[in-house]
């Protein structure tokens, strides 16, 4: 275990600076400098300890990403080991080296086999912006280069860049940075909020069915791709209905539109399957991978193509003008390679389909079931999202659904839990190597800060 870390400053003094030099992330800044951030100071495991000494469990995996948890001595030691053997290269100049080299092998070994390339990148939002060119890209070399719209969904999200926020469909976010053209957008499958007097299959086929109007009034022969998280996570962790996805790919197969999966979230076992589209049943063209690729322990990325999206590209493509000057950097690389040996060798993506997934969701179905707060409970393996709502008969949601979210998250701090909300639903994707005793204190911890919210509600 990691020694106990002593601050060398006051959390105060941390505080002032950090609010001299930082804007923080989706937050009022103004309003986070009068509270002050805490500050995080040590991980172990599931947990970690800010400054003034309190626990969490932290059940939201950093963000998405930590899957073999905090302190991990082998992926500490890889990089360290390649730091002293080669701290730094580039892919260009036409080199390449070992550790990145050895890493393909093994994700490509994880991959379903109609998979053969990756471009590496830094974070999933530079994955996104790489995908844009690189499906524009190959639509050119097929001689069709007229092929440039990308399709997304609204309250989807694929990163914070320019490109990455417009294909995205997060409307605020357009509104701060303005959008790119050529990019349109659809409904979300969030059944719960938008089905009506639908079924769940019924309204799955019709959010399926606006991406084959939307190709038809935008013209087939100008749409080149379709892209979309196999679940939306910032958006609020929706599962679409059973029948969305099969109905998308048949779509995008009919009218010859690429199929883009978003698995910044979704991959490296989250759901139980190597890669969320595996659950879900459909096969992508592209896949935009980041955060559990080297369990958040230093940044990284990649888009991975298809096998006649690479061959194009290679054989027909001639020279490709894109790059990151750290676009499979050897360290990031060497720390990614002992992550998914890790994952591979101990049985961590197993286990959470057959252990822990279904542990912690009887355990969700059992203490949130019958919750006067609680109207349906979405998620497998790893991840779960529960839904707030005022009438669990007609589903009418709260109001002020967001401040109540907030207000649990805010509950759940204090309780010593760490989760997320999202427009009225509360989120958990903890560690992959959570234990059911760990899994048990992230639900009590939770039930906590919901029957506190509840109170509030009115609900309890």
């Amino acid at each position: 275990m990691n020694l106990p870390f002593e601050p060398q400053r006051q959390t105060r003094d941390y505080q002032a600076s950090d609010a001299a030099h930082h804007i923080h992330a989706f937050v009022d800044q103004k309003a986070l400098n009068a509270e002050g951030p805490r500050v995080m100071v040590r991980g172990e495991g599931l947990y970690l300890w800010d400054s003034e000494g309190k626990r969490y469990l932290d059940g939201m995996s950093g963000l998405w990403c930590t899957q073999l948890g905090y302190g991990r001595k082998d992926l500490t030691a890889a990089a360290a080991a390649q730091m002293d053997q080669l701290a730094y290269y580039n892919m260009f100049f036409h080199t390449t080296h070992p550790a990145v080299i050895e890493l393909s092998e093994l994700l490509f070994s994880l991959l379903p086999g109609h998979y053969s390339h990756v471009i590496y990148t830094n974070s999933g939002s530079e994955a996104n912006e790489v995908l844009i060119r690189t499906v524009r890209r190959y639509w050119q070399v097929l001689g069709k280069p007229q092929k440039k719209i990308m399709i997304g969904r609204w309250n989807g999200y694929h990163g914070s860049t320019l490109a990455a926020s417009a294909l995205g469909g997060m409307k605020f976010m357009h509104e701060m940075g303005g959008l790119i053209p050529d990019v349109a957008h659809i409904d979300e499958p969030y059944w719960y909020a938008q089905g009506g007097e639908l079924t769940p299959a019924e309204f799955g086929r019709r959010c399926a069915l606006q991406l084959e109007e939307k190709i038809l009034a935008l013209g087939a022969q100008n749409v080149a791709g379709f892209i979309a998280e196999p679940f939306q996570g910032a958006g609020g962790m929706i599962f679409p209905p059973e029948s969305y996805w099969p109905e998308i790919q048949r779509i995008c197969r009919q009218y010859d539109v690429l199929l883009c999966a978003d698995e910044v979230i979704g991959g490296f076992g989250r759901t139980g399957e190597w890669f969320a589209h595996q659950h879900f049943g459909f096969e992508p063209d592209t896949l935009s991978i980041a955060k559990g690729l080297t369990s958040g322990y230093l940044p990284m990325g990649g888009l991975v193509l298809s096998k006649r999206m690479a061959e194009a590209l290679v054989e027909r493509g001639g020279v490709f003008a894109h790059g990151l000057t750290y676009s499979g950097h050897p360290v990031a690389a060497a720390v990614a390679l002992a992550n998914l040996k890790a994952l591979r060798d101990e049985g961590i993506v197993r286990q959470v389909k057959d252990d822990t997934g279904p542990y912690l969701h009887k355990l969700l179905h059992e203490v949130f079931g019958n919750h006067p707060l609680i109207g349906e409970i979405q998620g497998t393996g790893l991840l779960a999202a529960l839904q707030f709502v005022e009438d669990k008969g007609t589903r009418k949601r709260f109001a002020n659904e967001n401040d109540l979210a907030w207000q649990c998250r805010t509950f759940g701090f204090e309780e010593g839990v760490i989760i997320r909300s999202t427009l009225g639903r509360m989120i958990m994707a903890p560690a992959l190597v959570a234990s059911h005793a760990e899994l048990d204190e992230l639900v009590d911890k939770t039930r906590i800060a919901v029957d506190r919210t509840a109170r509030i509600a009115g609900k309890l």
